[in-house]
């Protein structure tokens, strides 16, 4: 060997920080081949044993087993592969233990059960497909059997809950409720209620086709009576009764206005503007990255009582 130096495994330890145990491990193994040894059988070994040993120990850091370790080693594979093949592994860890966060984060704050927390594990280690899948069995089942607008609710089941490859927790708490919300019987019973008059509305000839014009003015009548809310005033005062003049005088039959079909009008409104609706629509945005939606449930619901008025 000459003048080179060399070192025991108690050196080795020294520089390295790893137990002298470990490294007889991969010496034992085959990792760590000794450049020679003493009159005595110590192992001994030189610099680029010592380096071979950093490399050692940087890999199995970063989570590389020993049989990888070994392969980058004897070149049968890179480090770069390798690498590449951990950061993968590592990705679906990640992506599993922040799905696991957001089921610890709703269990924490719903204080669930344990067959409730069953359930929302379930839902958030789901797959895009899958929930797509959960979605189109809704509405298939919100319009079985009726007739209606395809296009109407074309639309409707277009909109799928699709997470990105690295989902907020937000956005999986979203999904959780959504699902949730979408097997939810009383939910699952308004829904159908609304398709059964939407049905009895296509089999009478009208139209279901929402114009630029009707979505306008739904939003200009909601943002007034925000507006009068914020201002404390009450449906029955006279912003509430000139809304509620404009409401109905747009979606009254030709006959006329009177109590009864403003009563009636009420009553569309209450189902048609239930706040689950609206929830659905905003957990969708939530997750596919949408705008956010804002709630006018509030508004009409005081438009509603103006109508009762």
């Amino acid at each position: 060997m000459g003048s080179e130096t060399t070192f025991t495994i108690g050196e080795l330890a020294r520089r390295t920080g790893l137990p002298v145990k470990t490294i007889r491990f991969y010496s034992d193994e085959g990792l760590l081949p000794p450049t020679a040894r003493t009159p005595a059988g110590y192992r001994l070994y030189d610099a680029r044993a010592l380096a071979r040993l950093e490399l050692v120990k940087t890999l199995r850091e970063l989570g590389i087993g020993l049989t990888e370790v070994a392969q980058a080693l004897s070149r049968e594979t890179s480090v770069p592969r390798l690498a590449a093949r951990h950061v993968a592994a590592l990705d679906e860890q990640i992506r599993r233990l922040r799905l696991r966060r957001a089921v610890l984060r709703a269990v924490a704050k719903r204080e669930s059960e344990l067959e409730e927390v069953k359930l929302m594990n379930k839902l958030a280690s789901m797959s895009d497909d899958e929930r797509a899948r959960l979605v189109d069995e809704f509405w298939d089942e919100m319009v079985a059997g009726l007739e209606v607008d395809s296009e109407f609710y074309r639309h409707m089941r277009s909109a799928k809950p699709r997470l990105p490859d690295d989902p907020s927790p937000e956005q999986l708490e979203a999904w959780i409720e959504f699902a949730e919300l979408v097997q939810d019987d009383d939910f699952r019973a308004l829904i159908r209620r609304m398709s059964v008059d939407h049905s009895a509305a296509v089999e009478a000839g009208e139209s279901m086709k929402v114009s630029a014009a009707q979505q306008s003015s739904w939003i200009d009548w909601t943002t007034r009576a925000q507006a009068a809310m914020d201002a404390g005033e009450t449906p029955d005062s006279a912003t509430g009764r000139a809304l509620a003049d404009e409401v109905a005088l747009a979606s009254g039959p030709a006959s006329g206005d009177g109590p009864e079909f403003r009563a009636e009008l009420a009553d569309r409104l209450a189902i048609g503007g239930d706040a689950r609706a609206e929830r659905y629509w905003q957990l969708l945005a939530i997750m596919n990255d949408w705008p956010p939606v804002p709630t006018r449930q509030p508004a009409m619901e005081w438009l509603i009582s103006a109508l009762r008025a």
